[in-house]
């Protein structure tokens, strides 16, 4: 592949990080592909901008035109993941594939409750609590090199509320007919609440896939952060040998 043929990659954050969530897979990928990750509203440097799945959606199309190389693999994982499901309903022309990571399962009806239950319980904890509860957490279970800019750029605790409340109601496996490009969902084999609705996801698109990865869970890109970098590469290529 040149670097003509490259695909364009966009990778959009989850709850409550930012931009630096994917350092590791910009820094393996950068060299093959033009890559941009992006702080969804209220998040990382947007942390003064108020919440909306449309603002977001204008954000990665932004991105997408800020690599100036035509639609591009966008790679969403968790609120990423769906506010990527809303961009390629909204800006189908500029979406070349799509890898849902973290966000296979529906946002409806009782499914929902979690979600919402966790929603509100984040404004009764102090953000410094909050901080100290997730540094510790992720230097526990993951090496300084994967979770350092993650931890640089802080959390977006304050967002979460609203980012949510959008989120919960609007997001089923019907939400994967809209999108006209192939579909990878790149799962942790242990996270079995954000991928219990994969396989309905998958069938509801006629070009989508499960992969999974094994022993990861919700963070996958840092659990196993060469093997899920590993498939959006391959994803990427497959995209570009079928143009």
């Amino acid at each position: 592949m040149t670097a003509v043929d490259a695909v364009p990659m966009v990778f959009v954050h989850g709850t409550r990080f930012s931009a630096g969530q994917w350092s590791t897979q910009l820094a393996a990928l950068r060299d093959e592909f033009p890559v941009a990750a992006v702080d969804l509203p209220g998040h990382g440097e947007r942390s003064a901008q108020s919440w909306s799945l449309a603002a977001a959606t204008e954000i990665i199309a932004s991105a997408v035109d800020s690599l100036d190389r035509g639609p591009a693999l966008v790679v969403g994982h968790s609120l990423g993941g769906y506010a990527s499901l809303e961009f390629a309903r909204h800006r189908p022309e500029r979406l070349r594939g799509l890898v849902l990571a973290g966000a296979s399962a529906s946002t409806r009806g009782l499914r929902a409750a979690p979600y919402r239950w966790v929603a509100r319980q984040v404004p009764r904890v102090s953000a410094d609590r909050l901080t100290r509860w997730n540094d510790r957490l992720l230097r526990r279970l993951h090496p300084p090199e994967v979770v350092d800019a993650t931890i640089r750029s802080g959390y977006a605790f304050h967002t979460l509320p609203a980012a949510w409340d959008e989120v919960i109601g609007r997001f089923d496996a019907g939400a994967m007919r809209h999108v006209k490009a192939p579909v990878l969902i790149l799962n942790g084999e242990k996270d079995t609440v954000f991928r219990s609705d994969e396989a309905e996801f998958a069938r509801a698109h006629p070009r989508a896939r499960v992969e999974l990865i094994p022993r990861a869970r919700h963070l996958a890109n840092f659990d196993a952060p060469d093997v899920f970098t590993d498939a959006v590469r391959r994803f990427a290529r497959e995209l570009a040998a079928g143009d």
